[in-house]
C-alpha cells in the first residue's frame, strides 16, 4: 500500500529565525509560522477564526537562505513532511512534539523597507527604476503600396 507524508503552508513568521550549526558544520534553522482558518458559525452567523501555530526546520543551504532572508511577519509557503521527535521535559516526564521538516521554501510578498508587496521581477529582485525616455519619433509616413508577392516563381527545393 502507498504512503505519503507531505504538508504544504502558506502562513506569517512569528518570530524572527533561529540558525544553529550542527556539529558536522551543516546550519539548521527554526521558524514558527501562523496559519489562519475564517469562517462563519453557522448557528450564530458570528465569524470566527482559529490560528494554528507551524514549527518548521531547514536544513542546508535552506536553512542557510531562510535563515538570512527571512524576518518576522514575512510571509512564506513551505512544502515538508511530518517528523515526530520525542523528548524529555525539564520535570522528567517524556513528551512528543511534531514539527515540518523543509524541502521546499518560497518567500511571498515583497521585500521589507519597499513598501510592502513590492513587485519582484523573475530572478527575485526589485525591477529597475523607470528611465526617462527619450521625445517620440515623429509619426513615419506610411511606404508606398507595393505589388504582392508572385509566390509561383519560387524553386520548390527547401531543403527540409
Amino acid at each position: 500500500m502507498a504512503s505519503l507524508n507531505k504538508v504544504q503552508i502558506i502562513g506569517n513568521l512569528g518570530r524572527d529565525p533561529e540558525t544553529r550549526y550542527m556539529p558536522s558544520g551543516d546550519a539548521m534553522t527554526s521558524i514558527t509560522v501562523a496559519t489562519t482558518e475564517n469562517w462563519k458559525d453557522k448557528a450564530t452567523g458570528e465569524k470566527k477564526e482559529q490560528t494554528e501555530w507551524h514549527r518548521i526546520t531547514f536544513f542546508g543551504k535552506l536553512a542557510e537562505i531562510a535563515g538570512q532572508y527571512l524576518k518576522k511577519g514575512s510571509q512564506v509557503y513551505v512544502e515538508g513532511s511530518l517528523r515526530t521527535r520525542k523528548y524529555t521535559d525539564k520535570d522528567g516526564v517524556e513528551k512528543y512534539a511534531t514539527d515540518i521538516k523543509a524541502d521546499t521554501m518560497q518567500m511571498l510578498g515583497g521585500r521589507p523597507g519597499m513598501g510592502g508587496g513590492a513587485p519582484m521581477d523573475e530572478y527575485g529582485g526589485a525591477p529597475a527604476a523607470p528611465r526617462q525616455s527619450a521625445p517620440a519619433p515623429a509619426p513615419r509616413q506610411a511606404p508606398a503600396s507595393r505589388p504582392a508577392p508572385n509566390f509561383s516563381d519560387m524553386d520548390d527545393d527547401i531543403p527540409f
